[in-house]
């Protein structure tokens, strides 16, 4: 009997949010339900990884049907090397987001878990979405839980913050439609697989640029990219914790992920063509964000702004068309979602016991919360890219792959790592270190049971993935080749 892996994968955590809304009233039984739905999930994953064939080309566990008879529009489901780690970074993070609110969030408990619930199966929808219509839908429909998450549990600012979230992102999307609109009309079918195989020689290079763009409007809006990342630091700002983990964690990734699953492969001329565009932006973003980064005095407002400089990483390696620029960005999309997200539960943990976010009424933690500071030192570490974490192997090949492209722009990028250095560990020293000035310090208790589990988890697997680095590169690194060689086949880069 054949089991559909993806498909269960996918829609078990919204399984698990209808039968919370309608069988389970309790707040405490809301909690462990989701938690239950959420590590099973994961556990589905971590099957999936075991069944993952590294030696095998293409996409793998594939699930597909005509979704509307006669139309060339597909349910079509499949994982490769690029999209499998995401997915697994999908389901660690929901259960972490789950365990990280257990004590701070006291209203409208049910409804919180439920959309997280949802969210999961749209976000691994994303990643899972081998249609340009199914991936459409995912793509889009993910704004709706987080835009509730951000204005029902957020900030005073949060109803600004929501809707700024929303109509970016919304906006960005519907040349997106047009794009997959015009794309269809000329292939009969959204199968992004017979996309790769037809649209690069059908279309021309003119209308492969308009394309891009089309792409690039709705992808850019998610990464963010500079100058379309205004709405990012006001969302981080506003949202509760768990909304900023799966943020920063998971949802940037979206549009770095479109970027390698479509733009690449289905425009490679016009990808090619621009890529000195991304180097621009990318450059300006790993800069220009880090230099705001270090003038900001609210501590989700910093890391908001790392988080910016840290994907114009990403997207400058993903258009360096090489092993090591492509590999590197993957690398630097799953350490970032693991670092950040660390970043922001720490946030949040100082966030519930002072319930401020401004950095000067800090200082002085270490001597209140020894374990706080030792996995908070790990986190920045990692951010700043010291070797031995996740964060190094990520900037490394980045660096080398833009370097092999182009030199001038590697040169630019690699000024982050040394502002990179400069906003975090002046956050972390003036959080930590210092005289105690303000006496709510002194009544601050160390991380609880939920907190140790979240944050020693995670920096376990930044430290591990810091050192053996082939647990992803083995799996990625076949599927990057096969995408360069595509490219090839249609244009000699």
């Amino acid at each position: 009997m054949h089991i559909p892996i993806l498909t269960t994968l996918t829609f078990l955590p919204l399984v698990g949010a209808l039968l919370l809304a309608l069988l389970i009233k309790d707040e405490k039984i809301s909690r462990i339900f989701a938690l239950w739905i959420s590590l099973i999930t994961f556990a589905l994953s971590l099957f999936m990884l075991f069944k993952f064939d590294v030696s095998a080309e293409g996409f793998q566990m594939t699930e597909k049907f005509e979704w509307v008879d006669n139309s060339g529009i597909y349910y079509f489901l499949g994982v490769d090397g690029i999209s499998l780690y995401l997915i697994l970074l999908t389901t660690f993070l929901i259960p972490v987001c789950i365990i990280s609110c257990w004590k701070s969030i006291t209203t409208r408990v049910k409804e919180y878990m439920i959309l997280f619930l949802i969210l999961e199966t749209l976000v691994i929808g994303v990643f899972l979405s081998l249609d340009m219509m199914l991936f459409y839908f995912f793509f889009e429909a993910s704004l709706i839980p987080m835009y509730l998450i951000i204005g029902i549990w957020g900030g005073e600012n949060r109803i600004y913050a929501s809707y700024k979230f929303f109509l970016y992102t919304l906006l960005g999307s519907l040349f997106l439609l047009l794009a997959i609109i015009y794309l269809y009309l000329q292939a009969d079918t959204t199968d992004i697989t017979e996309l790769y195989n037809f649209i690069p020689d059908l279309v021309d290079g003119r209308t492969q640029k308009i394309l891009w763009f089309a792409f690039f409007a709705s992808f850019a809006v998610k990464v963010p990219m500079w100058p379309f990342h205004t709405w990012l630091p006001d969302a981080h700002v506003q949202a509760p914790t768990a909304g900023s983990v799966i943020l920063a964690g998971v949802l940037l990734k979206l549009g770095a992920y479109g970027f390698i699953r479509f733009s690449l492969p289905i425009l490679p001329e016009a990808s090619y063509d621009l890529r000195w565009f991304i180097y621009a932006l990318s450059a300006i973003a790993v800069v220009y964000t880090s230099l705001v980064a270090i003038a900001q005095e609210d501590m989700k407002k910093m890391i908001a702004y790392s988080s910016i400089a840290h994907m114009g990483y990403v997207t400058a390696g993903i258009f360096s068309f090489n092993q090591q620029g492509i590999e590197g960005s993957l690398y630097q999309m799953l350490s970032h979602g693991i670092v950040s997200a660390a970043l922001f539960l720490c946030v949040g943990v100082l966030y519930d016991r002072m319930h401020t976010k401004r950095i000067d009424k800090f200082g002085g933690v270490v001597s209140m919360m020894p374990r706080f500071a030792l996995v908070f030192m790990i986190f920045t570490m990692a951010s700043v890219g010291l070797p031995g974490t996740s964060g190094f192997v990520g900037e490394f090949l980045v660096l080398l792959g833009v370097f092999k492209d182009n030199m001038i722009v590697s040169a630019f990028i690699a000024t982050g790592v040394v502002l990179g250095a400069a906003y975090m560990l002046l956050l972390y020293r003036k959080i930590v270190y210092g005289e105690i000035t303000n006496p709510e310090v002194r009544m601050l208790t160390d991380i609880n049971k939920y907190e140790k589990t979240v944050l020693y988890s995670i920096a376990i697997l930044a430290i591990a993935y810091g050192i053996m680095p082939w647990l992803i590169t083995d799996y990625s690194g076949p599927a990057i080749k096969q995408l360069l060689l595509s490219i090839n086949q249609y244009y000699g880069i």
